[in-house]
């Protein structure tokens, strides 16, 4: 049988994430809690989210409507069928990018990329994601050498893969890039299976490929 104090114990640790920004947590207060569904991410983890909020997750995730409907029905639920799974959904893939420096990593992202920073941690940084649309990258600080050499350059080593739909756009991204100052460690051409492509340099020589149709 549950232990209602084990339950409020995870209410209060759910709270706890929702307060230190832990963006997993995000994904499980939108599954479970009708009005977060219309919200990303980070209008989650910047909205009012109080005990009794968690506590209707933990109930919620426990197949009932609310904390008082639990407390009433948890000596039953043990005869309670449990409620099917959802299949899960991947909803987001992000590329983590390894970076020496996290403010020079988002200015070059938001400056030259047109990305947008959704969240840096730490103080001084040491992670924080950038994304453009559905693609997100993840940026994490280390601070010695994770590559030999000029291996990435040399065997092409890609970072990350981003992909548009259309042969315009592709075009057109590498257009803007270009007008950017961006350095490319190699320019749009056409591949031998369909594909245009390019790849961006980023100032830690990161290799970020972006690709489309040909046409």
């Amino acid at each position: 049988m549950p232990n209602l104090e084990n339950l409020r114990k995870q209410a209060k640790q759910y709270l706890r994430w929702h307060r230190e920004h832990y963006h997993p947590v995000a994904a499980e207060i939108r599954a479970a809690l009708p009005r977060f569904h219309g919200l990303d991410d980070h209008q989650i983890l910047k909205a009012n989210f109080q005990l009794a909020d968690a506590l209707e997750l933990v109930a919620r995730q426990s197949g009932f409507v609310g904390w008082e409907a639990l407390k009433t029905g948890v000596s039953t639920m043990t005869d309670i069928p449990a409620p099917p799974l959802p299949e899960p959904f991947l909803s987001s893939a992000a590329a983590q990018l390894f970076v020496t420096d996290i403010k020079t990593s988002c200015d070059f992202f938001t400056t030259r990329l047109g990305f947008s920073i959704d969240f840096v941690y730490g103080n001084p940084p040491f992670y924080g994601q950038v994304s453009r649309d559905r693609a997100l990258l993840a940026l994490r600080l280390v601070c010695e050498p994770v590559y030999l050499g000029d291996v990435r350059q040399r065997e092409h080593l890609l970072s990350a893969a981003i992909t548009v739909d259309s042969a315009a756009e592709i075009k057109q991204l590498f257009l803007n890039f270009q007008a950017t100052g961006v350095v490319f460690h190699q320019p749009l051409r056409k591949e031998p299976w369909g594909a245009r492509t390019f790849i961006v340099l980023d100032p830690d020589g990161n290799l970020i490929l972006f690709a489309g149709p040909a046409g």
